[in-house]
């Protein structure tokens, strides 16, 4: 299998759940799969459910319990960079078919990761190697490098009428 690098992004919902859909169809196929998840630390249920049935699927998050805001603390930079050192050794490990880097482009955006660091790993995958990259505000150089870019565009959201994230749906 020729791998292709791929991306979700834009200010609309899906772009995570579009990630583990691939997941989900890759574990299917029997492909081995690593999803790194940026900035997240939470035990969430498709989390919880890809480690307990599916061996094929091995799910790391490089982030702390709080949330990140504009102004990263150093704990959350170490943990992005210590992240992507991980999400370099699955990538170019020979264990995976399928490389998922969940939020990678917003960790890109908020400096907890150097664009270029992002750019040299893109550069080395594996030509046998599906790379999926997600988040808000991918930059034009990496999307330049992509084989296929989706952009979900927010159209209407029920958060914009004050409605939470709800347990099972949005986590």
């Amino acid at each position: 299998m020729k791998g292709r690098f791929q991306i979700y992004t834009g200010s609309g919902k899906g772009k995570t759940t579009a990630a583990l859909g691939i997941t989900l169809r890759a574990a299917g196929a029997g492909l081995r799969t690593y999803l790194g998840q940026f900035l997240k630390r939470r035990r969430t249920g498709e989390v919880r459910m890809l480690g307990e049935r599916f061996p094929e699927v091995t799910v790391e998050q490089y982030g702390r319990s709080g949330f990140v805001s504009e102004k990263p603390s150093p704990a959350d930079v170490e943990a992005a960079r210590r992240g992507l050192r991980k999400l370099r050794r699955a990538l170019l490990g020979g264990n995976y078919d399928v490389v998922i880097a969940d939020e990678l482009t917003v960790a890109i955006r908020l400096g907890l990761v150097r664009e270029e660091d992002a750019m040299d790993l893109i550069a080395q995958r594996p030509a046998g190697v599906e790379l999926v990259l997600t988040g808000r505000g991918a930059g034009r150089r990496i999307i330049r490098q992509a084989d296929l870019v989706t952009d979900m565009r927010n159209v209407k959201h029920y958060f914009d009428r004050g409605t939470k994230a709800r347990r099972g749906i949005e986590f």
